[in-house]
Parts: structure tokens; C-alpha cells; sequence
């Protein structure tokens, strides 16, 4: 699978059911060369366009299931 792959699914959390946002970079182990977490833009909507939030970092750990569309992550933000 490629990161052009994953940056087309739609991030979810498990344990609301929201959608987080979009991937925009990886970070990598550069030992191993396995990837350490996703970094998240968060999604745009009316409210955002007020309030720039950050970036989210989702741990490779924190993620449950890569489907062919989505992925679900488990995280309390």
C-alpha cells in the first residue's frame, strides 16, 4: 500500500463514530523504516474556519482496521 492510498480514506474514531480529517504526512522510524504515526489535518467545516486547530498525531498503535475506504482509529481527543 502506498501513502497516496491511505490519504484517500477517511479517518474514524471508534469511539464517537466521527470523522477525524485527512492524512497530509507520515512519521517514519528511520531505523526500521516502519511507520510511527499518521498526522491528521483536521476536518473543515463552518466552525473550524474560525478556530485553526492542529494537526493530530494517530499513533500506528491507535489504529484497529485500514479498510478499503476508511480507517478506525481508537483515540479520545
Amino acid at each position: 500500500m502506498r501513502l497516496s492510498d491511505l490519504q484517500h480514506k477517511d479517518i474514524v474514531n471508534v469511539i464517537d463514530g466521527k470523522n477525524i480529517g485527512n492524512i497530509i504526512d507520515v512519521k517514519i522510524d528511520e531505523e526500521k523504516g516502519n511507520i510511527v504515526s499518521l498526522i491528521i489535518e483536521p476536518n473543515k467545516n463552518f466552525f473550524s474556519f474560525f478556530n485553526k486547530g492542529s494537526d493530530t498525531e494517530i499513533y500506528w498503535d491507535s489504529i484497529t482496521k485500514i479498510g478499503e475506504d476508511v480507517i478506525l482509529v481508537k483515540i479520545t481527543l
